[in-house]
């Protein structure tokens, strides 16, 4: 048997929903605003990448955007703040506060111990595991509410939280219980 120890987690991409509440004229972005990719024949939406932090963010004419790449909640706040103070700066009026939702959080994890995915579909309640389909197991935490992808080899994918706290809460305790039902090997 395996001693317990802290999994390593590492955030992947945290995806956030933005409601400026006006409308937004993507031509007028577009015309004064460098860097921003705009093709309305092909997409109705505008992108705006930024390189610190990392994110590309969908800007839609109705005032709707979506933020996507970011490696932590921090990150999605001070990207849409960066981009408004962009916006504002090229002559785009903004008015009020931009109201920011994190929709998903999807992060990575290793357990460090391969994991016996054939005793843990059988153990495991809310857990679908079709090999010849996907070679994960697919587990459903109820609380907190996420999805974990887990693999043989100890590596899982959690996705479904809309807080960072959840992530880590979730693999520590589906660490704490496949130790527990004796599912990890080194």
């Amino acid at each position: 048997m395996i001693n317990m120890f802290k999994p390593s987690v590492r955030i992947e991409n945290v995806v956030a929903s933005v409601t400026l509440n006006q409308s937004i004229d993507l031509d007028a972005v577009f015309r004064n605003v460098p860097n921003v990719e705009y093709n309305p024949e092909q997409f109705p939406g505008l992108v705006f990448r930024l390189d610190k932090p990392k994110t590309a963010t969908l800007i839609f004419a109705s005032g709707k955007m979506v933020c996507t790449g970011a490696k932590s909640e921090k990150d999605v706040y001070n990207a849409i703040k960066k981009i408004i103070k962009i916006l504002r700066s090229n002559g785009i009026i903004i008015i009020g506060e931009a109201e920011t939702k994190i929709q998903n959080i999807v992060a990575s994890a290793n357990l460090s111990a391969e994991i016996d995915l054939e005793k843990a579909a059988l153990t495991l309640e809310d857990s679908m595991y079709e090999p010849e389909q996907f070679p994960g197991l697919i587990y459903r935490m109820k609380n907190p509410k996420v999805v974990l992808l887990l693999f043989s080899s100890g590596k899982i994918v959690c996705t479904g939280a809309r807080q960072e706290n959840e992530v880590y809460q979730a693999v520590d305790l589906l660490y704490k219980k496949l130790y527990e039902l004796e599912l990890l090997r080194v």
